[in-house]
């Protein structure tokens, strides 16, 4: 089941847990709703960001039951070389939208480390740091902007260059 759909000015209980998460987090942020948007392109028109400050997060799967997230800046993608190299192993993979639901609280288009339902550890792209960046606010068309330095402290992230671009990006 999914989320009811936000009514202007009115949270749903993801966006709610996350900004509880993010005040109990103590980083410093600001919650911004652009409303519903259908592309990365768009998102970063409604804030009026470089696509690079919007980050992804992207739930991958190590094996049953175990996680990870990874923050992945707009306009690139998980280089799962890359990745698997700095992990340690040999697969990988990205679970539907029904598992990543299920491990994170969290339907796919609002994930965010932020309130998920189990902490699981992360992983920023390098690219995350020494830049304001937007992360997901746990509903559709909302984000909220942070310090990527203070985010990838806050969450305890793992640096590495785990991206490459997106094609045609």
């Amino acid at each position: 089941m999914s989320e009811p759909e936000a009514q202007p000015g009115v949270a749903t209980p993801g966006e709610q847990r996350a900004a509880r998460a993010l005040a109990a987090s103590g980083i410093a942020h600001v919650i911004v709703r652009h409303g519903r948007v259908s592309t990365l392109a768009e998102a970063a028109a409604a804030l009026g960001v470089d696509p690079g400050a919007l980050i992804k997060t992207i739930v991958v799967r190590r094996g049953e039951g175990d996680y990870l997230f990874v923050l992945v800046p707009g306009g690139r993608a998980i280089s799962w070389p890359k990745l698997r190299a700095l992990l340690g192993v040999s697969r990988l993979s990205m679970p539907d939208a029904a598992t990543a639901k299920e491990a994170t609280g969290y339907e796919r288009g609002t994930i965010t480390p932020f309130g998920s339902s189990h902490a699981w550890p992360v992983v920023a792209d390098e690219r995350v740091l020494g830049r304001e960046v937007s992360i997901g606010g746990g509903g559709h068309g909302v984000g909220a902007t942070v310090d990527g330095d203070a985010l990838v402290s806050v969450l305890g992230a793992q640096i590495a260059d785990v991206t490459d671009p997106e094609p045609g990006a």
